[in-house]
C-alpha cells in the first residue's frame, strides 16, 4: 500500500549541498531540515550516500525521503551485502520502510527507534524510504541514525541475534582471518549475561589486527591485551582454561565474535591447509 508521500510523488531532486540537505562526502553522512521543506510537506526527496559507514540526521521532518546506500565501488559483490542501521535513542517524528520498485515493507515503527537496537537488510530489498509522522509540533522531532555496510553473512547475524550459533566450516575458519576486523589469540576469562547477548571479557596474548580499537594494551611492560566481545545468549559460551583465536566484526564500535575455533584446532587446520596450498592468506604461527 502507497504512503500519501509516495503517491504524490513530485519530481526527486538528488541532495548533493542542494534543497534542504546537505551531503558530506569524506564523513559520508547527511544532515537536512524539514523547515525549509514544510511548505511542500508531500515531497519525497533522495539522499545518495555512497560509503560503507557514515550517519543521517533529517531535523524537524516533514514529507519523506528515499536514502540511497551504496558502496562508493562497482563490484559484483555489491549485490552480497547487508545494510545494517542504528537508530539514535532519541529518533523520532518518522516510520522506517524499505521502498523496493514502488512497493512499501515497513522496517521501523517510531516508537520502536527509542530502543537504539540495529536493524538489517539486504540491499537488494530496496532503498530506505523515511516518512514523517504527522505532528502537530515537530520541533521537537529529530530522526538520526548510523548505517554500515556488511557482508551478508554479518547482516543476517545482526538481524537475529537470537539465532542458533552455527559452527564455522574450515574454510570459513581459514578465511576469518583473513578478513576479519580482528583477529587476535587468547583466553577467555569472564562471561557476563546481558539482556540480549552475552559479554566475553577476554585476555589477547597475540594480536595479529583489529580495526578499531576492541582490545587495550594492559601496560608498557605487558605482553597483553584486555577487551570485550559480544555475543548472542544462545551460543552459551563459558569462561574456561585453554586458549581461541578469536575473530570476528567491530559493529556501530562494538566487536562481535565471528569464528573462534580453539587455537590448538586452528593450528592443525592451517597447517593442513599450508600445505596444500589452499591457505587464503598467511598468518605467523611462531
Amino acid at each position: 500500500m502507497l504512503t500519501p508521500a509516495l503517491a504524490s510523488l513530485l519530481p526527486l531532486l538528488i541532495l548533493c549541498r542542494i534543497s534542504f540537505g546537505q551531503y558530506s562526502s569524506d564523513q559520508c553522512s547527511w544532515k537536512g531540515s524539514g523547515l525549509t521543506h514544510e511548505g511542500h510537506a508531500r515531497d519525497v526527496e533522495q539522499v545518495y550516500l555512497r560509503c560503507s559507514q557514515g550517519s543521517l540526521e533529517w531535523l524537524y521532518p516533514t514529507g519523506a525521503i528515499i536514502v540511497n546506500l551504496r558502496p562508493n565501488t562497482v563490484s559484483p559483490a555489491a549485490a552480497r551485502l547487508s545494510v545494517c542501521i542504528k537508530p539514535s535513542t532519541d529518533s523520532s517524528g518518522t516510520n522506517f520502510y524499505l521502498d523496493r520498485n514502488g512497493k512499501l515493507r515497513l522496517l521501523l515503527h517510531e516508537q520502536d527507534q527509542a530502543q537504539g537496537k540495529v536493524h538489517c537488510f539486504s540491499i537488494q530489498e530496496g532503498a530506505l524510504f523515511i516518512e514523517a509522522v504527522p505532528h502537530m509540533d515537530i520541533s521537537r522531532r529529530v530522526t538520526a541514525f548510523q548505517y554500515e555496510l556488511v557482508s551478508d553473512r554479518l547482516g543476517a547475524e545482526a538481524r537475529s541475534l537470537g539465532a542458533p550459533c552455527q559452527p564455522c566450516s574450515d574454510a570459513e575458519m581459514l578465511l576469518a582471518v583473513c578478513t576479519s576486523d580482528f583477529v587476535a589469540r587468547g583466553s577467555i576469562k569472564k562471561v557476563e549475561q546481558e539482556e540480549e547477548h552475552s559479554s566475553v571479557t577476554v585476555e589477547i596474548s597475540r594480536l595479529y589486527r583489529q580495526k578499531t580499537q576492541v582490545f587495550v594494551s594492559g601496560g608498557v611492560r605487558v605482553r597483553s591485551w584486555i577487551g570485550r566481545i559480544k555475543m548472542p545468549l544462545q551460543c552459551g559460551v563459558r569462561a574456561g582454561t585453554g586458549e581461541f583465536l578469536f575473530t570476528g566484526a567491530v559493529r556501530f564500535g562494538e566487536a562481535w565474535m565471528g569464528c573462534a575455533p580453539r587455537y590448538k584446532d586452528f593450528l592443525r587446520l592451517y597447517h593442513e591447509a599450508q600445505q596444500q596450498g589452499a591457505n587464503p592468506c598467511q598468518v605467523d604461527t611462531d
